[in-house]
């Protein structure tokens, strides 16, 4: 598997742009400090964490999240859409359990939270058989094809909806999505936040015990024993309900943009 890399930063910066994250209802306020390690047995590079609990005055109504490794194969494909499961050249929908995922995106500042407008938030993540797209790799190549890839720029009420599909599963990674949020800002530097969000082992079973997914078998990675997800994953579990056709999630997320 492809690996990317990751910029050496310094531990003050980062305490500078500290990326604070919150789930419905959060309630534990944690300071996390991104610090490099080496490499996880995936191939992935990941974060080691260090937390520090913030003093009460100074913590906003969110929830500190870890920023997380990149991983395997963010592509600035500059698809701007919402429905995400099809290959825009010929039109081909990925199968598999619909999953509708919103964002809530807010800046965090002076100990609130308020709507972030105009942030870029861009998901991927590999189909039912574990096969990223657009990319080459030991097991086959996609290259030209832009499925379950797209980014959609967030609301005045700093909201973005994906249309997608639960997760596939690969070798050596529990299930999970990628997700990148950006600013731009001609008179600023822009502002990147990349992290991953995971699921429940539970419901991934029940999911994996459907077609098309329960054609590749029983997986072979669950988070407790994934390297990433030890460094943080707990605090990115996206909180599902069930609908009529499949799930639905939505993640709140805020941004530190201080420093930009």
């Amino acid at each position: 598997m492809k690996n990317t890399r990751v910029n050496k930063v310094s531990v003050g910066a980062i305490v500078k742009r500290r990326e604070v994250l919150g789930f419905l209802g959060g309630a534990v306020a944690v300071s996390l400090v991104g610090c490099l390690r080496s490499e996880s047995a995936s191939g992935e590079p990941s974060r080691t964490l260090d937390q520090t609990p913030t003093t009460a005055t100074k913590t906003p109504a969110c929830v500190i999240k870890p920023q997380q490794t990149e991983g395997p194969y963010f592509v600035d494909e500059k698809l701007n859409r919402s429905d995400i499961r099809s290959n825009p050249s010929d039109g081909a929908v990925k199968p598999g359990v619909p999953l509708r995922l919103a964002f809530h995106v807010s800046q965090v500042g002076a100990g609130s939270c308020t709507p972030l407008k105009g942030a870029i938030v861009d998901i991927w993540h590999c189909d039912a058989s574990g096969a990223y797209s657009d990319v080459s790799d030991r097991r086959s190549s996609t290259v030209g094809q832009k499925f379950l890839r797209g980014y959609q720029v967030t609301d005045a009420d700093g909201k973005v909806e994906f249309v997608t599909i639960y997760p596939g599963w690969y070798p050596g990674r529990t299930v999970h999505i990628h997700f990148k949020i950006r600013t731009e800002a001609a008179s600023a530097q822009s502002y990147e936040f990349t992290s991953q969000l995971y699921f429940d082992d539970a419901i991934s079973d029940q999911v994996y015990a459907q077609p098309p997914y329960a054609a590749k078998g029983q997986r072979t990675q669950r988070n407790e024993s994934d390297g990433i997800f030890q460094d943080g994953g707990e605090q990115l579990l996206l909180q599902l309900s069930q609908d009529s056709t499949g799930y639905v999630g939505t993640f709140d997320i805020g941004l530190d943009l201080s420093t930009t």
